[in-house]
């Protein structure tokens, strides 16, 4: 008999525990046959105990192999002259990528067929065979990263008085119907590997940087994160009429809360990157990745149509009641800046989303220098200021403050209230 190594035929002397990364392998590319009592050169030597060894290929089939490949495997027990062997099958799956359970999806678990022997797959073999098998949908694919906690996501469950059991999982998408993490329970888990990057930057331009963040975890953690923080920055300025203040924020709190929103769930998560959030004394920039969802012009979102590209995700934000309605966010924003003389701006190009909000406030202030600031955001609280404040607010001394107040005045910036110890000073 005939028999040699090559690459849908393995020869075995002896079964070792290493044999079910070879079926992976054969599973994983075109199915391939394992002979176990043959060696390399062909030689039919037998083995002992072979229904013993039958039973140990059988169990570490089922209980060493993810997901389940015994459909796609058979053992049969061979005779040559007065030798026994086995011969073992091994078609290609249809749920590919088949791994080690306690290795995931990633290369140390993950085999494929190389030449007369196999090898770890790389991160992207392990993708494309992912996307083969499961299809385009980023949400529904499996994930690479199998051990997932939800800490942040379960928090805001019990918030809402929701349940997070398993079949809640499994009806969110965030586990399959095998019960495989997908990529959709890995954007919301704690190990989320997507992230937000924030920049402020001083003026109008990215010559300098005045702070950067960055924020992780869960979308959930991230969302809270970011609006925290841009509500940290978001200045607010006081007007005065007779004896009703009115505060008014830079950037509309609901026009911010549907541009973050907007971003974390219709981004495209096939992409790496992060989204970006530019924050400059005039504007906030939000960049998300992706653009529109193909066939959907940027005219028409803006009119409220709407087709999410992450389904499950709108789907439980809608749920967690942190979304509406879809195709509601841009209008929102619109509105938002209903009868302002500045209007924000949107646009979208391949591969990416960009939302301008502009300062509402940056007109009057386009024309103040920087270093008055510190003493026009005195009057975000207080409707007079006294010297002593303005020292205190410019870390200066008096003859700087006096100097800054002095300026102030000739530019008509402020108006001086009462003499001596009693001097205060309004903003006009």
């Amino acid at each position: 008999m005939d028999l040699y190594e090559s690459e849908v035929v393995e020869l075995k002397e002896i079964y070792t525990p290493d044999l079910k990364k070879e079926i992976i392998s054969f599973a994983n590319t075109n199915g391939g046959t394992i002979l176990i009592g043959v060696q390399d050169n062909g030689n039919i030597i037998g083995i002992d105990n072979a229904d013993f060894v039958i039973q140990q290929i059988a169990n570490s089939i089922r209980d060493s192999i993810r997901p389940d490949i015994t459909m796609f495997t058979n053992i049969e027990l061979l005779k040559y002259e007065d030798k026994t062997y086995i011969k073992l099958t091994v078609e290609q799956g249809t749920k590919r990528p088949y791994y080690l359970s306690d290795k995931g999806l990633k290369p140390s678990g993950v085999y494929v067929r190389s030449g007369t022997t196999f090898a770890p797959a790389s991160e992207d073999a392990i993708r494309m065979m992912i996307k083969a098998t499961d299809g385009d949908t980023f949400e529904t694919n499996r994930s690479l990263i199998q051990e997932l906690t939800f800490n942040s996501l379960s928090k805001e469950m019990e918030k809402r008085n929701f349940e997070f059991t398993e079949v809640q999982m499994k009806n969110l998408g965030i586990l399959s119907s095998d019960s495989i993490f997908t990529n959709m329970g890995l954007l919301v888990s704690d190990q989320c590997k997507h992230s937000i990057k924030f920049a402020v930057f001083q003026g109008a331009d990215k010559l300098i940087f005045k702070d950067r963040k960055e924020f992780t975890g869960s979308l959930f953690e991230q969302l809270a994160d970011a609006y925290k923080t841009i509500d940290f920055y978001n200045g607010t300025m006081a007007s005065f009429h007779d004896l009703l203040r009115t505060d008014e924020r830079d950037y509309p709190e609901d026009a911010v809360r549907e541009a973050l929103l907007n971003a974390i769930v219709h981004r495209d998560y096939s992409f790496s990157g992060s989204t970006l959030i530019n924050l400059y004394a005039n504007r906030l920039e939000i960049i998300s990745l992706g653009g529109l969802v193909s066939g959907l012009s940027l005219k028409a979102a803006m009119l409220g149509a709407s087709q999410p590209r992450n389904e499950k995700l709108a789907n439980l934000f809608y749920r967690m009641k942190l979304i509406e309605a879809y195709g509601t966010g841009l209008s929102k924003i619109i509105s938002c800046y209903k009868g302002l003389p500045v209007q924000p701006k949107f646009e979208s190009v391949e591969g990416a989303f960009q939302v301008v909000l502009p300062n509402i406030h940056a007109q009057a202030l386009s024309g103040i220098n920087e270093k008055y600031l510190p003493i026009i955001k005195l009057f975000e609280n207080k409707k007079e200021i006294t010297r002593a404040d303005a020292e205190v607010a410019l870390g200066s001394g008096t003859t700087y403050a006096v100097t800054m107040m002095k300026e102030m005045l000739d530019k008509n910036l402020i108006a001086k209230v009462g003499k001596g110890r009693l001097t205060r000073y309004v903003m006009k």
